[in-house]
């Protein structure tokens, strides 16, 4: 169906129904020996309204027998302007402007299911519309609450579905790596956790591998896995020397995953000594990991006792939370801050005006 030939179609039309030239020359209006001319190739049938009326019988789109609108036209033009969208999407949610990257995503998906529902399935629509999945469940990883995190989780799971099928290895590494995130942010440690490994597993670049052992890391310390996590933790500090830098693998971000993961696996006085080699923000640290490392370190400055530090940070961090609409960052101040009132007070109060922003 790739390569629009006609003989070919044919043929292997009539073997997944298990007809005979006869049958299939009889359905089409032909007879037998025409059906065995254009299956080898030594005729063709070139008019539109004939091939758009062959295509019709045997259920297939008009575009698969190279019979095109201009609905089709559009559409390659869309592809073509596809990838960019996804790829703009992806920077918008890394820069913090996660809502624009749902609002540059979600049109984009709901016209390839639109396309596919109509009988589209060529290659690059699905692989297409795979990315666009994957990166509408990560942008609304970060602008859905807690509560709902197992909607992005789902829109990921779509897109790791079609990444399985597709011959891209690259792509169904990313897609596993974002699917495990988001489940693990949703609280589904274990298969978070199974997801990430079989992402690293498969990895073969090393900014690949670095990435989904910096994700395994943070699954590891939610799930109280100590050992899994400082095997991860310890590989990732190998890996700084050999993996360029991204968003989510730079010493900073590195160092936020070491600390939330002692203290999720209940060593926060190795936590509070790991707070004095912080390292300075780089090129790649982006605001929504300067938001995460604000909450991390106020929470280990809070078990240490020093509640003014921790105040400080706390409120960095609801300023930062509010601003870039991320619900679920302020919902981790809120569980960490019950003595601290104000701070407590401010993220609640920007939380119901993020809820109230996210219904409308």
């Amino acid at each position: 169906m790739a390569k629009r030939e006609l003989g070919a179609i044919l043929r292997y039309h009539r073997q997944l129904h298990g007809l005979s030239q006869t049958v299939l020359g009889t359905q089409l209006g032909y007879d037998k020996t025409y059906i065995s001319l254009l299956e080898n190739g030594r005729r063709t049938i070139p008019d539109v309204a004939s091939r758009r009326r062959i295509a019709e019988i045997l259920g297939l789109p008009a575009h698969v027998l190279g019979v095109t609108d201009a609905a089709d036209t559009d559409f390659a033009a869309m592809l073509q302007f596809g990838d960019s969208t996804v790829r703009l999407a992806e920077i918008a949610c890394q820069s913090g402007h996660a809502t624009d990257a749902v609002n540059e995503l979600w049109p984009l998906a709901a016209r390839l299911e639109a396309r596919i529902a109509d009988g589209h399935t060529e290659r690059e629509v699905l692989a297409l519309l795979a990315r666009a999945w994957v990166g509408l469940g990560v942008a609304l990883g970060h602008i859905l609450p807690e509560e709902r995190l197992a909607t992005a989780a789902r829109w990921t799971g779509k897109g790791l579905a079609i990444a399985r099928r597709l011959d891209d290895g690259g792509f169904h590494v990313h897609a596993l790596r974002a699917h495990g995130n988001e489940l693990r942010k949703a609280g589904l440690h274990t298969v978070a956790i199974d997801r990430l490994r079989r992402a690293h597993s498969l990895a073969s670049a090393p900014a690949d591998r670095a990435a989904a052992l910096a994700l395994l890391a943070r699954a590891a310390g939610a799930a109280d896995r100590q050992e899994l996590f400082d095997q991860a933790v310890a590989h990732n500090r190998r890996l700084l020397d050999e993996a360029p830098q991204t968003p989510l693998f730079n010493p900073l971000a590195l160092h936020e995953i070491h600390l939330r993961g002692l203290v999720g696996t209940g060593r926060p006085a190795e936590a509070a000594r790991l707070l004095d080699n912080s390292p300075s923000p780089g090129m790649q640290t982006t605001p929504l990991w300067l938001i995460i490392k604000r909450i991390t370190v106020g929470h280990v400055l809070l078990i240490q006792g020093d509640r003014a530090a921790a105040q400080e940070h706390l409120q960095e961090a609801v300023s930062g939370a509010g601003a870039h609409r991320l619900p679920h960052q302020l919902q981790r101040v809120l569980r960490i801050s019950s003595d601290l009132p104000d701070i407590h007070e401010q993220a609640a109060a920007c939380l119901q005006s993020l809820r109230e922003q996210l219904a409308a």
